[in-house]
């Protein structure tokens, strides 16, 4: 290491703060993070690209500072939602700075991964407070049993007002109006539900009837439309 010649003829001064860094939680311990093994938990990261076209969920694993499990989910871009398929394949088994300062292809996607990294690094984790942290496959609980991530596509105009094309419980089939135009409820389809049962061998007209269902005040409606042509 080389010393200009002004610090060469400064004195030397004790530095009496040595107390390490401020704890922070992790997997229900309180941890002073020295090293990248040192931090381990669960969190999410939100990412969008440059042109902000598109945007990122990224759920990593944490565990001993390597990445155990990764969950990629991509809106937008149909590029970006290509890329992800690299990105899960790339990101396990990295250390979280290696991950850091890995191409994951997309701007959105290491986007995600600098805001993950700051959340988990300042312990704000979603494992936080939970002793041992979360299993691997604790990632997948964010898709539901249907294993498909939540989704909602809404279209509006001043003209024409809103259209339902997709929310948490699926694709949006009607919507329910009441004598006012005001939207009551509709009815929609749980895609995964529907797959599901073909994949079993269920007759598609019959996984398609048992995977529809209804929210709000549909039944009460006075007007049905569908959104997509109406």
């Amino acid at each position: 290491m080389r010393y200009t010649d002004e610090v060469k003829n400064m004195c030397h001064v004790n530095c009496g703060a040595n107390h390490g860094p401020s704890p922070i939680p992790e997997d229900g311990r309180w941890v002073q993070a020295k090293d990248i093994k040192d931090i381990s938990g669960l969190t999410h990261g939100v990412g969008w690209c440059a042109p902000q076209q598109g945007a990122c969920k990224l759920t990593l694993n944490i565990k001993n500072g390597i990445i155990e499990e990764a969950l990629v989910e991509t809106i937008g871009c149909s590029g970006m939602t290509q890329s992800a398929a690299m990105a899960g394949e790339i990101l396990v088994g990295k250390t979280l700075l290696e991950a850091l300062n890995t191409d994951l292809v997309c701007d959105a996607i290491n986007t995600a991964m600098r805001e993950l990294f700051l959340q988990i690094v300042y312990g704000r984790s979603q494992s936080a407070f939970s002793r041992d942290g979360l299993a691997i496959g604790s990632g997948l609980e964010d898709l539901g049993k249907n294993k498909r991530s939540q989704v909602g596509t809404i279209y509006s105009t001043k003209e024409k007002g809103c259209r339902y094309l997709e929310l948490a419980e699926g694709y949006v089939l009607e919507m329910g109006l009441d004598a006012n135009d005001d939207i009551i409820g509709y009815k929609y389809v749980n895609m995964g539900k529907m797959l599901s049962a073909i994949k079993k061998g269920v007759e598609p007209k019959k996984a398609l009837k048992d995977a529809i269902g209804y929210y709000g005040r549909f039944e009460e409606a006075t007007k049905i439309i569908d959104p997509r042509e109406e």
